[in-house]
């Protein structure tokens, strides 16, 4: 049998397993190329029983599939010997996948959206438990996505929340452990919590990430600005100038931090 051959047997044989975790995209794609490679090379009659009697197997555990008869009702038959229309079959079902995918994409973009704008309401009224409230559940219904947590986070942060903003950007860290961005905001925050040496933490850590980010760099000197470090204030001014030369804040940071070190 040939490498291609055990390839494709071994992408069909597949399927039960995937259709059990809730795969269905990767089990119908796994057929899908399975097929393809079985027709481009020749078989022996013994290979092609075999895989015949697979075809047959993967295309009824399709058909007794609740998850794929909902988005596929239309029986999906299989002649053996009539792999081509088969083939043709799952690249339908493919699609139909994806298309129901996408719709439940919209969808839950939609709900996000909806919640994320009431807990906003909650912030502009000043109904920090009913903000707090609708803000965990977001995190409970949608898990580990550190943009939403960060978005929440901004929303806390504009509203002068500080402490439900640092929690929010902790959380979203320990699903994005690398996210610059999120070092950057925690630094922020926790600046303006005064809680400098915390912030500093962060600060440094996001630098070892990316330590050739002037913007980073300057916003390390405003920490040290609040923080009346002017010797370190003057040397995140000066890392920033290195990068970008025609940084003009940075600059004038600089100029600050020498005329308080005299």
């Amino acid at each position: 049998m040939s490498n291609d051959l055990i390839t494709s047997r071994k992408k069909l044989n597949s399927v039960s397993t995937m259709l059990k975790k809730g795969k269905y995209m990767a089990a119908v794609q796994a057929i899908h190329d399975g097929l393809i490679l079985f027709l481009k090379n020749p078989v022996m009659k013994n290979e092609r029983e075999e895989f015949q009697d697979i075809l047959e197997r993967v295309t009824q555990q399709l058909n007794s599939d609740p998850k794929i008869r909902e988005v596929y009702p239309l029986v999906i038959k299989y002649n053996p010997g009539d792999e081509r229309a088969l083939l043709e079959a799952m690249h339908e079902l493919l699609q139909e996948l994806q298309q129901s995918l996408n719709d439940s994409m919209q969808a839950i973009l939609a709900q996000k959206k909806a919640a994320v704008e009431k807990g906003q309401q909650h912030l502009d009224s000043q109904e920090w438990d009913n903000a707090k409230s609708v803000f965990d559940q977001l995190i409970i219904d949608y898990g580990a996505d550190a943009d939403l947590k960060a978005d929440i986070a901004d929303r806390y942060l504009n509203a002068g929340r500080y402490k439900e903003a640092f929690h929010m950007l902790d959380d979203a860290l320990k699903d994005d452990p690398n996210a610059i961005h999120l070092y950057n905001r925690i630094g922020m925050v926790l600046r303006k919590m005064e809680d400098y040496e915390t912030a500093e933490k962060y600060y440094l850590k996001a630098l070892t990430l990316s330590s050739d980010d002037e913007y980073l760099h300057y916003n390390v000197g405003r920490l040290y600005y609040d923080w009346k470090k002017w010797s370190k204030m003057a040397r995140s001014a000066q890392n920033a100038i290195s990068i970008n030369p025609d940084f003009a804040e940075a600059a004038k940071m600089l100029k600050f931090a020498k005329k308080k070190l005299g």
